[in-house]
């Protein structure tokens, strides 16, 4: 080969490694922006998952609460109705109690 030939040969080679490791520096620089961008998209979801967590325990809670009202006010209610019925009841069984007293 003449001298010419393997400079050129030379020149190619070094060209070559230059472009791949060109390549390889770009894929790296690549990646790297890649797993930025996962991290952030990771946060940014943890972030809103967070968010929507605080919600529901926040709309749990106010829902709680409601039921839990609701549940005093009927309990409320229905001890009164029995209380009522009781002191009908008690006047009747008074009265028959003290009937039977006068008359037995």
């Amino acid at each position: 080969m003449s001298l010419e030939a393997l400079d050129t040969i030379a020149l190619a080679e070094e060209k070559a490694r230059q472009i791949r490791a060109a390549a390889q520096s770009e894929a790296k620089k690549a990646l790297e922006q890649a797993e930025q961008a996962v991290q952030e998209a990771v946060a940014a979801a943890d972030g809103k998952a967070e968010t929507e967590i605080r919600d529901l325990i926040r709309k749990a809670d106010e829902k709680a609460k409601e039921d839990a009202g609701v549940l005093a006010s009927n309990t409320r209610n229905r001890q009164a109705a029995m209380k009522a019925r009781a002191e009908r009841k008690m006047d009747v069984v008074v009265d028959k109690i003290v009937e039977r007293i006068v008359n037995g």
